[in-house]
């Protein structure tokens, strides 16, 4: 039986790995639960899974499930209480689901304590790649990726010298918007953006996923975890969501990684890496399959993934400056503050306005820091 800890654990991607848990009982042992501040569904989890430590990372949510009584379980609360859950004794895996530059101190406390990491957390190898695979690398630990993209690629690699690769083909939806104009996204509403046409995810990778910010944070996320250059990334436009990713060899072969669109595959693999068990997701039909058809994205409407390239290639800081941009700007536009197609100026204004240093530890904090007071000092001014 496998320890795991869940890092955000009330998330989309939390709440499916538990759903992989329930399917697979006898294979699992959910030593830790952390979240954020969701007190109702926490609570819920707590008495089902019983885990030896349960973590909330919001001080007053905290407070408030401080009241209740749980059999078993250990209760802590607050940002460094979250961090350090990370490294609990016994557990093999962390499972690092929460939301962007707030994952990646629990990834290195995980890492250093010599937990495999079963990476959802895009943003630790978009901010601090260079660093988390040195680092993985001096401590033995596997990085398992959890993303449907990333997953396939593993999955596609197995048994293949890596060396061998002439091109990863990073796959894309292409969201809500595929095809549409500058003109037509001018005043699209928040509930547009969220309404993907394949995938159930939570707001802000949804957000993501309209703009292609996370396409660009994938390209970005391959480039660390299969040590290829960024002219070997290639996204292509697959509305159908059906092929998760292609590897090109330098034969000429594809190799593909086919299955529904299901967070549940990606997840239960990297978890019960390597073996293969039954997974309760729908299963292909090619009778069924009329077509699977492929695009080249749009790059000029779509600025988000444009801007992703550019910000890895001159590497050092700058991805954890286009990534902080980002998320300040997607917090705006869902509270209204900014339209949809703002997200692509603030991105490029703050990224235009820094300077890319070293990706030490200490950097990465300060460039975070920067860019995201220059992105509000930008939304306050601009808009």
């Amino acid at each position: 039986m496998k320890k795991i800890a869940i890092l955000g654990s009330t998330g989309s991607i939390g709440t499916q790995a538990l759903d992989v848990v329930r399917n697979l009982p006898e294979e699992f042992s959910v030593e830790v639960l952390a979240a954020s501040s969701n007190v109702e569904l926490f609570t819920k989890q707590i008495k089902e899974f019983r885990p030896k430590l349960a973590v909330l990372a919001d001080e007053a949510a905290y407070k408030e499930l401080s009241k209740k009584k749980f059999h078993g379980t250990e209760l802590a609360g607050g940002r460094q209480a979250f961090i350090d859950a990370a490294d609990f004794d016994g557990v093999e895996i962390v499972l690092t689901a929460m939301s962007g530059f707030a994952g990646l101190e629990p990834t290195i406390k995980a890492i250093n304590g010599g937990k495999n990491i079963a990476l959802a957390n895009k943003e630790t190898l978009v901010v601090a790649g260079e660093l988390i695979t040195r680092l993985a690398k001096a401590r033995g630990v596997k990085i398992l990726p959890v993303d449907s993209e990333h997953g396939a690629f593993f999955q596609c690699l197995q048994g293949e010298d890596s060396r061998t690769i002439n091109k990863l083909l990073l796959t894309a939806s292409g969201g809500p918007f595929r095809g549409k104009t500058r003109d037509e996204l001018l005043n699209v509403t928040v509930k547009e953006v969220l309404a993907h046409p394949t995938w159930n995810m939570g707001k802000k990778i949804t957000v993501d996923s309209a703009t292609l910010v996370n396409k660009g944070l994938e390209v970005i996320e391959a480039k660390f975890l299969y040590g290829v250059d960024y002219n070997q990334i290639q996204v292509v436009v697959h509305p159908q969501s059906i092929v998760h990713s292609m590897v090109e060899f330098n034969d000429g072969s594809i190799i593909a990684q086919l299955a529904a669109p299901d967070m549940r595959l990606p997840i239960q693999y990297a978890l019960t890496y390597p073996r293969r068990l039954p997974c309760p997701v729908k299963k292909l039909d090619f009778w069924q399959i009329k077509s699977l058809t492929f695009e080249e994205p749009d790059f000029e409407t779509f600025r988000g993934l444009k801007y992703a390239y550019a910000a890895g290639k001159v590497g050092g800081t700058l991805p954890c400056t286009f990534n902080a941009a980002n998320e300040v700007a997607v917090n705006a536009f869902l509270r209204g503050q900014i339209k949809f197609l703002n997200i692509y100026d603030v991105i490029e204004e703050t990224v235009i306005r820094s300077d890319a240093f070293i990706s030490t530890f200490e950097n990465l904090l300060e460039a975070d820091r920067a860019a995201r007071a220059l992105a509000e000092q930008y939304i306050e001014l601009a808009f």
